[in-house]
């Protein structure tokens, strides 16, 4: 009798809406096991996808800007084993506004939810995630420093250069390490963070990006690449 294959387990955080909703419905139609994360106004929506899925979507409530809800999370799922991390979780501004402009109140927000909060949620499910695994994290385009010509999204571009310089910081941290690490751009996105002038519909970015995750399996250290798997210029 032939062995059937072990059904992979992705932990998706940040997947009420948007993105990362996308990515969940796409793991599910992929046959994998997603644990999906999102805030406890916003997960009506996963948890209806997670009642239709015959088991195979568990919905769990966090904040990644609260550390207690984060701490909370790793405890409830301390014995399980990941094949990936996706860390999808992010906030825009008003795009209108230039460091000049930014309050600090919102300025410390958007760097907290888009740079710090992902990093720790990194720090703190990377020993669930098998040794082979993947650890990836949203990042996107406009958090190339060389690719920025012509500014704009401002502190929103500063948020996600951040975030891919901690990752490159974690990255050098575990060195030798067997995961996949990526960074990914999904492009410019129809959806309610991204507008709806957007050039990309979710259903050209998502599967994509999804192709491209799969397609770095195995490949180790870090690496910074768009939804079609070309690389990004830091």
């Amino acid at each position: 009798m032939e062995s059937t294959a072990r059904q992979k387990t992705v932990l998706l955080i940040g997947a009420s809406r948007g993105l990362g909703f996308a990515l969940a419905e796409q793991y599910l139609a992929r046959g994998w096991r997603v644990i999906a994360t999102g805030r406890e106004h916003s997960i009506g929506k996963l948890r209806q996808l997670a009642e239709n899925s015959q088991g195979t979507l568990e919905a769990e409530t966090v904040d990644i800007a609260d550390l207690d809800q984060v701490a909370a999370l790793r405890e409830r799922l301390a014995q399980r084993r990941l094949d990936m991390l996706l860390v999808n979780a992010g906030v825009k501004n008003d795009d209108r506004e230039t460091i000049a402009d930014v309050s600090t109140e919102e300025f410390v927000r958007v760097m907290v939810t888009n740079s710090l909060s992902p990093m720790r949620v990194v720090e703190r499910f990377q020993d669930l995630v098998d040794p082979h695994g993947t650890i990836a994290v949203m990042s996107s385009g406009q958090g190339s420093v060389a690719n920025n010509v012509n500014g704009n999204y401002e502190v929103y571009r500063g948020s996600k250069a951040a975030l891919n310089m901690f990752m490159r910081s974690y990255a050098a941290r575990h060195a030798g390490d067997g995961r996949t690490l990526l960074l990914l751009a999904p492009g410019w996105v129809r959806t309610d963070m991204g507008g709806p002038e957007a050039r990309l519909s979710i259903e050209e970015s998502i599967p994509n990006l999804v192709d491209t995750i799969e397609a770095h399996a195995g490949r180790t250290g870090l690496h910074y690449v768009d939804y079609l798997g070309r690389v990004v210029p830091w």
